[in-house]
């Protein structure tokens, strides 16, 4: 096993309670009543580049922020952009849940709770990835530039 794949196990159960804490804020972009979420949800992502000692800023948009953030520069080498999003759908029909749409629940072996698919959950793997290597390695080794957003379930302006 290497052992960036050590760490990444080593760190299971943390990952797994800080993706929960993510999966816990109702960042619905088509909900203006949770306007407030999608900030909080943009600063807990950028606040994950920032302990990762990356180059991480919230910017304001017309709608919800933007999280953009970069690695430190490895000179020559290859520059790869991440995409994602931190916004989720609305969980109607509520009566269609099993549990609480934002209480992460684990049901045989498996985390369900909205977005923990699309698209925090995926998300999430390319920050804790980025942190595995960077805790291991001490460094990436390409270039990384991050855009994370919060209006892919509104259409995107």
């Amino acid at each position: 096993m290497s052992a960036i794949d050590q760490y990444l196990d080593s760190q299971a159960a943390r990952f797994e309670e800080e993706l929960c804490e993510f999966l816990r804020i109702p960042s619905i972009s088509a909900d203006p009543g949770h306007r407030s979420d999608m900030h909080r949800a943009a600063e807990w992502v950028a606040d994950q580049f920032r302990h990762m000692r990356l180059a991480a800023e919230v910017i304001p948009t017309a709608g919800h922020p933007l999280v953009y953030a970069e690695s430190p520069a490895v000179s020559g080498a290859p520059t790869a952009l991440v995409y994602g999003h931190y916004d989720v759908q609305p969980p109607d029909p509520l009566e269609k849940w099993i549990t609480p749409p934002f209480e992460p629940s684990r049901r045989d072996g498996n985390l369900y709770a909205r977005g923990a698919m699309d698209n925090k959950g995926q998300m999430f793997t390319h920050l804790k990835s980025v942190e595995a290597w960077i805790t291991v390695e001490g460094r990436l080794p390409l270039n990384l530039k991050f855009i994370i957003e919060g209006e892919e379930e509104v259409g995107s302006q």
